[in-house]
């Protein structure tokens, strides 16, 4: 059984769905949810789903605490969901191609330090792309520049809304990121 934790800073949609792809599976499973934010969505989320949740603080993150707790309950996988802060390059170590984050654009495009959410489908929409999507790839010690695992796309129309962006983004998220992980372990 693999085991997989998710990282998470935000209301945790893409979590709960993970979570929800592999409930019935033999082969994975979604053994810790953590959060660099108290009052995160996710928290909500695990605790509906039965699934054992943790809130950290940088100093964790930055001096080994969270790696700890991770390496102490076997994490094969460390999945980032929506998790806003840089990975520590001893974490990087310690899960080596082990680490996947899903990015809410066609990467290389719109990637870098404060290139997330809103930032992304902003600037997207502020240069009128004919097309966006999302980027599944491995982190390494540099924001974004992780091997490419996936990538899908939808096309834009001028009249959509930064909102609509964040939609069409979203359903393929939730399309993609489960299938992708599961692809990518097994």
């Amino acid at each position: 059984m693999k085991k997989l934790a998710i990282l998470a800073s935000g209301s945790g949609s893409n979590a709960e769905n993970i979570i929800e792809f592999f409930k019935d599976s033999t082969a994975v499973e979604v053994s810790l949810i953590a959060t660099n934010r108290r009052k995160a969505g996710v928290l909500e989320r695990a605790a509906r789903l039965q699934v054992p949740a943790l809130v950290f603080n940088r100093a964790d993150l930055e001096h080994g605490q969270l790696e700890k707790v991770l390496l102490d309950n076997s994490i094969d996988y460390v999945i980032l969901a929506g998790f806003l802060m840089k990975v520590p390059e001893s974490m990087i170590a310690a899960f080596p191609d082990k680490i996947i984050n899903i990015h809410p654009a066609l990467l290389p495009k719109y990637g870098g330090k404060g290139m997330y959410g809103h930032h992304v489908h902003q600037a997207v929409k502020d240069n009128n792309e004919s097309e966006t999507g999302i980027t599944i790839h491995l982190v390494n010690e540099e924001y974004d520049k992780g091997r490419i695992l996936f990538q899908a796309q939808v096309h834009l129309s001028s009249e959509d809304s930064v909102e609509d962006i964040a939609s069409k983004v979203h359903q393929l998220e939730y399309k993609h990121f489960p299938k992708t992980i599961q692809s990518y372990i097994q």
